[in-house]
């Protein structure tokens, strides 16, 4: 589902389904989560799907690949399987957990890229997934270490805004505050707690702050809308733990917290109705460049200014997904190699992947969000994906020497050379073919389902799911000129993360007899 229909989604669904609306007795005879504000029970439980939600954290490793053939074979749907995982995390992890968030943020492009493949493979990416789950839940003690329990919602005083009070319990390291304040909040809807949870998402540039945020919303397209307050909540924890991290560390406090109020503020932009003016090409590359080459300040100087002047959301919010696809095609590689991420890769945590994943996700925030929201997320992307060009290529990858190499124009025959180039994990010469193919009109569907096979079975360092969907997305709303950037730098990684299997997908691909 796109953001747009998101919005709708959220929209139709309403508030009716709440917990609040019905009653904590009735919504558990109705079968809805019992994870909401105010329950009394001593253990988060979620109604008809426990009992799968309960395979997912129970299961020993070794186990659950055949339970989850089975579990399919007997009707279960991919969906399902998802949604009870990503309960499972949130459930044992609480957003506090470094794998254990990455691996809940990348369940829901596991399940879109699911629905790319053909069917006998579509559980792929899922089962992968969702073994990285399971694994990291029991290596963490499985159900007995749990993380999430029920909370009572607090009061909520209608003198200032629920976000703004969420932001100085969060701010005031006040964890048992911050939780009953978010539970009050969420007693008014789905669409209400993720509007006012963006106060303090806002409150740094940490991509793991925003992408969690957002990929947590959008898996209530799985999981349902009752689930909403166990799923945001995680974003609450993450951001209360941050901000203790800056005291017990002595780090300065991040100073986007005077820059955005200061931008909305002196451009009256709170006022002002958002912009419906369409960019040209040249726009969006000049805007581009200030994101990609200035520093933080005047990067969300430029994109507050543009939105004063009526520029779109939607012109905006491309011209700093072009600045942060930069960053990729810019990097240099890996200058210190790491665990699973050798000299001169660019998978994994890189400077573009990281930059990348966030500004999607901020874009997206801006898309299903109030007008405050809009505005504030495009400012902070720009802050966010600014000042971080300094040590990289000033020229970006392909360079002209890779070009030269590439020969032909026969579609097929480039599609056979990029992935030869990806098993031979030459990252140059994947990148300069992908956008030769581009340059010579080429479709990109078959490029995109060579880069999802890869996209499902390299481990990818926790971000391969993640970033595969980033580019899917921003490939599809991106202007013609510029698109194919997108994928040039998706092969890119997609050489530099090949050769490192994810763990359990051959034992994936022996239970479901595919090769």
């Amino acid at each position: 589902m796109s953001p747009r229909s998101r919005r709708g989604f959220l929209a139709d669904v309403g508030k009716g389904m709440l917990v609040v609306s019905v009653g904590p007795a009735l919504a558990r005879d109705m079968g809805l989560a019992s994870a909401m504000a105010g329950e009394v029970d001593e253990r988060l439980t979620f109604g008809s799907i426990e009992p799968l939600v309960s395979l997912m954290q129970q299961t020993s490793i070794d186990r659950l690949l055949p339970a989850l053939v089975e579990k399919v074979k007997s009707g279960t749907t991919l969906k399902e399987l998802v949604a009870a995982g990503a309960l499972a995390n949130a459930r044992t992890f609480g957003g506090q957990d470094y794998i254990g968030f990455h691996t809940l943020m990348a369940l829901p492009p596991a399940l879109d890229m699911s629905r790319e493949l053909p069917d006998d493979r579509r559980a792929l990416p899922v089962f992968k997934v969702l073994y990285r789950n399971t694994n990291h839940i029991q290596t963490n003690g499985g159900g007995s270490q749990e993380q999430l329990h029920p909370i009572h919602a607090g009061e909520l005083p209608s003198s200032r805004p629920g976000g703004e009070q969420l932001q100085q319990a969060v701010r005031g390291l006040e964890m048992e505050t911050a939780e009953k304040t978010f539970a009050a909040i969420a007693r008014g809807g789905p669409d209400d707690a993720f509007n006012e949870l963006q106060w303090i998402v806002q409150d740094d540039t940490d991509v793991h702050r925003v992408v969690l945020a957002y990929r947590a919303f959008a898996l209530l397209e799985v999981t349902g809308l009752e689930h909403a307050h166990t799923l945001l909540r995680q974003s609450v924890r993450y951001c209360v733990q941050s901000e203790n991290g800056y005291v017990k560390n002595g780090r300065g406090l991040p100073s986007v917290r005077q820059t955005l109020p200061k931008l909305l503020d002196q451009y009256r932009l709170l006022e002002r109705p958002l912009g419906d003016r369409q960019a040209d090409d040249a726009w969006i590359e000049e805007m581009s460049r200030i994101v990609f080459g200035t520093d933080r300040e005047h990067a969300a100087d430029a994109v507050a200014a543009a939105l004063a002047d009526g520029m779109s959301p939607q012109s905006v919010g491309e011209a700093i997904s072009v600045a942060a696809n930069r960053l990729v095609l810019h990097d240099p590689g890996r200058r210190n190699a790491q665990e699973g991420k050798p000299l001169g890769s660019v998978h994994g945590d890189s400077v573009g992947v990281h930059a990348s994943d966030a500004a999607n996700a901020w874009r997206n925030i801006a898309q299903v969000s109030n007008h405050r929201n809009t505005l504030a997320s495009l400012i902070v992307a720009a802050y966010h994906t600014a000042g971080q060009s300094g040590n990289l290529n000033s020229e970006p990858y392909p360079a002209a020497e890779h070009l030269a190499e590439v020969g032909g124009s026969d579609p097929a025959a480039l599609l056979a050379e990029a992935e030869a180039a990806i098993r031979d994990q030459n990252q140059f010469a994947a990148t300069a073919i992908v956008h030769r193919y581009g340059e010579l009109g080429g479709e990109p569907a078959p490029v995109f389902n060579l880069l999802l096979r890869y996209a499902t079975s390299e481990d990818g360092a926790l971000h391969a799911e993640k970033y595969y969907r980033t580019v899917s997305e921003e490939f599809g709303r991106t202007r013609q000129s510029m698109r194919w950037r997108q994928l040039a730098a998706l092969a890119r990684v997609t050489a530099s993360e090949f050769g490192r299997p994810a763990p359990g997908y051959a034992e994936a691909c022996r239970l479901l007899g595919v090769s």
